[in-house]
């Protein structure tokens, strides 16, 4: 079986550090699409608190757009030369189909509660994740909507072990053109999409998988750069302020065309950052015990918050209606947590024990490469089910006070 991270005739690599700070900006992407999705509902309805809302999270949508650049950085800084293909398709399956099979369940029960009519024929694409691949007017969004996405990311997940191969051959060169490439290819969407058939457009610009595989190859690329010692990007710090710079730009005075680039490199800056900092052992607020937790619980709340939400708004009889005064604000918080404690049991109940039984084990850590854990990294052995994307590297300690990627290059 081809090895999914085969190279020619170099030694295999060392497993790289873990990434707890990933973990934790995964939650703040999650609550960026929360926030978004809330204010589309209008939940709230006072005018002042709705304001609000809209100014934090117009762009919250954008939060898919950091997963899918997070999961490329991850699942390439990840790969080790041992896995084959059938390995790691089989470990992405374990971990993303089970949380998506409970919650297309849980939908069309939904669905026949309230008598709403569903398609066979799109429940069945729904469930085969290939939805995204339908430029029909709500099928994409069919059965649970945010699902979409998971059609999105099944296919990154089956291109990945026949492109890294060639990942890890190309050239610093390639690479980097590659990184400048990459988000012109994002804005040149927009000229793009006038040869697509109008009713297809948001289709071809926001659903259509090989489309949003700009943003997965954008991460990928980023961390075959790190992994040999090349990225070069500002620190945490700095690349945070780039970030809030950017998102407050945006959603104020920069046109709309020009979002999903801006945002993509914005978010690039972040991820690397954040990495990098977990790698050198250096400050992050985002590897807190919280944080992680929040993180890793994260996934199972993206699939489970819009389907509670607008059904206890259809069962209350207030969805569209909104509530006034300060009852917005806490239905809002309500959800929250709500979505959270859900999330949670989704999580420990079907998520970790799924993954743990589908998934094959990761091959024992060899013997003669130290181990250090990162600072505030949690321990954990390989037994146990990673977060979507993040964590998913074994900790590799830095000896001797070198560079921590001098193995690596």
């Amino acid at each position: 079986m081809t090895s999914v991270a085969a190279t020619s005739a170099a030694p295999p690599a060392p497993a790289l550090p873990r990434l707890p700070s990933l973990t934790g900006l995964r939650w703040i992407a999650a609550l960026l699409v929360f926030g978004f999705h809330a204010g589309t509902m209008r939940i709230i309805a006072e005018p002042d608190y709705k304001a609000v809302v809209d100014a934090l999270f117009t762009l919250g949508l954008s939060g898919v757009q950091f997963f899918f650049i997070l999961s490329g950085f991850v699942l390439v800084w990840s790969a080790r030369p041992g896995d084959s293909r059938r390995t790691f398709w089989r470990r992405r399956v374990a971990k993303i189909y089970p949380n998506h099979l409970v919650l297309w369940a849980a939908t069309l029960v939904v669905a026949w509660w309230f008598a709403d009519p569903v398609l066979p024929a799109a429940a069945l694409e729904n469930l085969l994740l290939l939805q995204a691949w339908d430029p029909r007017p709500g099928w994409f969004y069919s059965i649970n909507t945010v699902s979409w996405s998971l059609s999105c990311e099944f296919f990154f997940y089956l291109c990945l072990p026949l492109a890294l191969p060639l990942l890890r051959r190309a050239r610093p060169k390639l690479l980097w053109a590659l990184i400048v490439v990459l988000p012109l290819l994002i804005l040149a969407l927009w000229p793009a999409q006038e040869l697509v058939p109008e009713v297809s457009r948001w289709w071809f610009t926001q659903i259509f998988p090989p489309v949003r595989s700009l943003e997965f190859w954008l991460g990928a690329v980023a961390a075959e750069l790190m992994r040999r010692g090349l990225w070069r990007s500002p620190g945490l710090t700095a690349a945070s302020a780039i970030f809030v710079v950017t998102w407050v730009a945006a959603a104020q005075w920069i046109r709309a065309e020009l979002w999903t680039t801006l945002l993509a490199v914005a978010y690039l800056l972040v991820i690397t950052a954040a990495a990098d900092a977990d790698v050198r052992g250096r400050r992050s607020p985002w590897r807190s015990r919280p944080l992680i937790w929040l993180g890793e619980v994260s996934f199972a709340f993206y699939l489970v918050h819009v389907l509670v939400m607008t059904s206890v708004l259809r069962w209350s009889g207030d969805w569209g209606t909104g509530f006034g005064g300060w009852r917005g604000p806490a239905v809002v918080l309500g959800f929250l947590v709500a979505n959270l404690i859900l999330a949670g049991l989704l999580h420990r109940f079907v998520e970790t024990p799924m993954m743990r039984r589908l998934a094959p084990r990761r091959p024992a850590r060899p013997a003669s490469v130290p181990r250090q854990r990162a600072a505030g990294a949690p321990a954990a052995g390989d037994g146990g089910a990673p977060a979507p994307e993040s964590g998913a590297a074994d900790e590799v300690g830095q000896a001797n006070g070198r560079s921590p990627y001098a193995d690596l290059r």
